[in-house]
């Protein structure tokens, strides 16, 4: 469900059980949404996040790590110098409304108490974070916006603050009678967005999952009754420790959603949202720097197979480069017969082909001699440019080929460390890839090593090595294993190195090859058929061509098995 008003007042309410009357100590801004507030409050430390993403905006106590930038930002720097040493006095919302009000009381540098308020907005889009003095006047916000148009409020340094304008009905200070007399024309396809348009808080996820924990089928006046005191109900225990959050699988995705039931700690829910939403970012954010790289390795097949495409339209135009040697030959053999130097055509008897006569065109602004010149060195080119496009479609063919193993290792990997890892590698090795910094939650590439960490299979006593990358494969084949380990490869298929390493006190008998083929081919590009190739062969029999790319090596006295 959506972070809304109800989830807010139930987070308010278990920050109230610990932070309320805290030291606020440390400021930290992780990103241009985030802002960290390091408390101390009665002998314990806490951390409160405060996110304003569009689509992940929230509050709440958190116990996960996010890495800061080495320069705070600016915003950060203006919270240390007016919040820091401030308590906290009281932390509250009106309504279901999403704007959390942290009122602070603190010292000046002339010692003087002052108190100010940390205004957090929560509303998608329009979400900020807002300091202000006890004047209500804007000290300073995260986001600055200015009513250009009319339809928002100036959040501006200097300017009086005012509340969002909310145009939705308090359900708080309504009876059923008026709940039903709103609602009494909706179908069940169409009450949750209802509720949720007309409603202050209540958003419709949290409807459609109240009907889905109701079991209603159809929208009338006893059904409305239901959901209508099932919502009271769960308002008036945000407040106590009988409502938790329970998670979901809602489309195939986890999701959560409150339910009257007893907490195991007083900030259950707090930390229920805080592992929640974690765990979506770090799946956003995984999916969106596989999604980049992936873009960028597209765009590079794209240009590959162009340049790919213009090689063999010069191979092709270097198709008949010897009949240009031919004519100037001919020409040249002929010369003495030759007497008329503005010629068209020249009819010659062909000594290649039986003396048949052979029709040459010619240039007739220049001589027939001069004509021969130009065929000679019109072929001469031609046979520089074969030897060139020749070598550069091997080139080419190489990256084309190197690139689909890298669109394997991306399919394949499972955490940002192995997107780091892949995208370290093609800086490495293809020169159109510049230094580009896609995932700002990684380290730095430059300063960030490769670990090399391949997969580790135990089978029958025999330990079994599979490479995540291009360059793990490279490592464990000719780094870690010996010349009577075993390698294992899908045959013409790209997929990872597997290494069977050798026990000298077992013997490796059928069952283990078998496995450790089945390894290599659910580690390839085949994972999903049937009857796929396997090539195995001993590790001194595998070896990697001089400048290959990494992952790239020939190998000799193969068997074959298909699994």
């Amino acid at each position: 469900m959506a972070f809304d008003g109800i989830i807010t007042k139930s987070i308010i309410a278990e920050l109230n059980t610990c932070i309320l009357g805290g030291k606020i100590n440390k400021v930290f801004q992780p990103s241009k949404n985030d802002i960290i507030l390091g408390i101390y409050s009665d002998s314990k430390n806490y951390t409160l996040h405060i996110c304003i993403d569009a689509h992940n905006c929230r509050i709440n106590l958190t116990t996960n790590h996010k890495p800061n930038p080495k320069v705070a930002p600016n915003f950060c720097m203006f919270l240390r110098k007016h919040i820091i040493g401030f308590k906290i006095s009281s932390i509250t919302n009106y309504d279901l409304e999403r704007v959390i009000i942290i009122e602070l009381k603190g010292y000046n540098e002339l010692n003087d108490l002052v108190k100010k308020k940390l205004i957090i907005e929560l509303m998608g889009k329009h979400s900020n974070i807002i300091l202000i003095n006890s004047n209500e006047t804007i000290l300073d916000s995260i986001r600055h916006i200015e009513n250009k148009d009319g339809l928002y409020r100036d959040i501006l340094p200097a300017h009086k603050y005012s509340f969002p304008v909310i145009d939705k009905i308090s359900i708080l200070n309504i009876n059923f009678k008026k709940f039903y007399s709103l609602l009494i024309d909706e179908n069940i396809q169409t009450i949750s967005k209802k509720i949720s348009s007309l409603f202050i808080g209540i958003s419709k996820p949290f409807i459609e999952n109240a009907i889905s924990i109701l079991d209603i089928k159809e929208i009338n006046q006893e059904s409305l009754n239901i959901l209508f005191s099932y919502i009271k109900c769960i308002i008036d225990l945000s407040n106590t420790d009988s409502i938790s959050c329970l998670g979901i699988i809602k489309n195939n995705k986890k999701d959560y959603t409150l339910i009257k039931q007893k907490k195991t700690t007083i900030l259950d829910i707090n930390f229920f949202i805080d592992d929640f939403y974690n765990e979506k970012e770090n799946i956003e954010s995984f999916v969106n720097y596989k999604n980049n790289v992936l873009r960028i390795i597209s765009n590079l097949l794209k240009k590959y197979n162009k340049r790919l495409k213009n090689i063999n339209l010069k191979l092709e135009e270097c198709s008949n480069i010897e009949i240009y040697k031919k004519y100037g030959e001919l020409i040249t053999a002929n010369l003495f017969r030759i007497d008329n130097t503005n010629l068209e055509y020249i009819e010659l008897e062909d000594y290649y082909n039986n003396n048949s006569l052979l029709k040459i065109h010619l240039d007739n602004s220049i001589s027939p001699k001069k004509n021969a010149d130009v065929f000679f060195k019109k072929y001469h080119k031609l046979k520089n440019t074969l030897s060139i496009a020749t070598l550069q479609k091997a080139e080419v063919k190489r990256d084309l080929d190197y690139l689909e193993s890298i669109i394997y290792e991306l399919e394949a990997a499972k955490n940002i460390n192995e997107i780091d890892d892949i995208f370290m590698e093609i800086q490495d090795n293809i020169m159109d890839v510049k230094l580009l910094k896609l995932n700002k939650k990684s380290k730095s590439f430059k300063s960030k090593k490769m670990e090399i960490n391949p997969i580790e299979y135990e089978i029958d006593g025999f330990k079994v090595l599979v490479g995540k990358n291009n360059k793990q494969n490279d490592y464990i084949t000719f780094r870690i294993a010996n010349k009577n380990d075993i390698w294992f490869h899908t045959k013409d298929i790209h997929g990872s190195h597997v290494v069977l390493l050798s026990n000298q006190n077992k013997n490796i008998n059928e069952n283990v090859l078998i496995n450790c083929a089945e390894i290599a081919a659910k580690h390839s590009k085949a994972s999903n058929s049937s009857n796929i190739p396997v090539d195995y062969t001993y590790i001194k029999f595998v070896k990697k061509p001089s400048g290959s790319k990494p992952g790239k090596v020939i190998y000799t006295n193969q068997r074959t098995i298909y699994v």
